[in-house]
């Protein structure tokens, strides 16, 4: 009867707070009215120059193993979910390993862009419940695009921001019901061409030319269509609900990628629950990619609104374009 569950989570923003103002300036038109009133984004973070996703790691996980009352040397592995590592190559991972001094912890990176933390929360689920010797474990969502944006694109500069969420996970050995439910991977990879960082890879090598025409920066290629989210979102939850017998209603928490209000608010219109069920963090911080369903989580978690035994739906969502969607019954007791 061994299961995973969440047994703690943190999250970290950096300190420096970019208003939209901010692009007002920098594009010389009114962007901000927009932005607060169709997205509700007034302002997000940004690192420092000298600030980068393994900093935003460690001190989200802090704060993860802080809640769990554990030491980093009782983590059994870390699974750090980004689509800005630290470097190409190694992981992101083995650099949070160190600095936190998790020496018995193996390490690994996991890349599905925005659905990385949901699809790493699925992996480190499996491993727990399948191996025994893993206990607890630490996921990380973290991102920092602000390093990949180009200042004068207003597709992708005023919406992308800097975090990490992490959690940790542990194994429940009980016959209780608590902790992972069920989970749904899915990729539509025809769109892998339509928006993400094109430049520095083995397909094209960042040269001198690629930096001149901003290959190595994020590019929106072609517009998604507005109703993908909603329907792909809602399809997900509906088959992982129907699998296990339960009904929407019963979730207490739907955390979904936040990258636009409309499609988390048309999601819950389709699946005939209130708004009210998803908690939005954009309007503080922007869209956080990787690290935003985490964060949204630690939100909740703040704000004393995660009760023992309420089912909790995360919903992610990501350039290639890749899915993910997992189900949890909080366990806090």
């Amino acid at each position: 009867m061994r299961n995973a569950y969440i047994k703690s989570v943190g999250a970290f923003a950096p300190s420096r707070v970019v208003p939209n103002s901010y692009f007002n300036e920098i594009l010389g038109e009114d962007v901000d009215t927009w932005l607060r009133e169709n997205l509700t984004i007034r302002e997000r973070r940004w690192c420092s120059e000298n600030e980068s996703t393994a900093d935003l790691c460690v001190e989200a996980a802090k704060a993860a193993l802080s809640r769990a009352a554990l030491e980093a040397a009782e983590i059994d592995l870390i699974i750090i979910a980004t689509d800005t590592p630290e470097f190409i190559s190694p992981s992101t991972a083995s650099v949070v390993q160190h600095r936190l001094g998790a020496k018995n912890a193996g390490t690994f990176d996991l890349n599905t862009a925005c659905a990385g933390f949901v699809t790493a929360v699925d992996v480190a689920s499996k491993f727990i419940i399948a191996d025994e010797n893993y206990t607890n474990v630490l996921v990380v969502g973290a991102y920092a695009m602000s390093k990949y944006l180009d200042l004068h694109d207003k597709k992708t500069v005023t919406l992308f921001a800097d975090g990490a969420g992490a959690v940790v996970m542990s194994a429940e050995n009980s016959s209780g019901s608590k902790g992972y439910v069920t989970s749904k991977l899915m990729t539509e990879g025809e769109y892998n061409g339509w928006m993400g960082i094109y430049g520095g890879g083995t397909k094209n090598p960042l040269t001198p030319e690629q930096v001149q025409n901003k290959d190595h920066l994020l590019k929106f290629v072609k517009k998604f269509p507005k109703e993908l989210n909603p329907e792909k979102w809602s399809g997900i939850i509906r088959e992982m609900t129907e699998r296990k017998g339960l009904s929407t209603t019963q979730i207490a928490h739907f955390i979904f990628t936040q990258i636009n209000i409309n499609s988390i608010r048309a999601t819950l219109d389709i699946l005939g629950e209130p708004w009210e069920k998803a908690p939005a963090i954009m309007d503080r911080y922007g869209y956080t990619g990787s690290a935003c369903i985490p964060m949204a989580l630690n939100d909740l978690y703040e704000k004393g609104k995660l009760e023992d035994d309420q089912l909790i739906v995360m919903m992610g969502s990501g350039g290639g374009l890749a899915y993910a969607g997992a189900i949890f019954r909080w366990k806090s007791k």
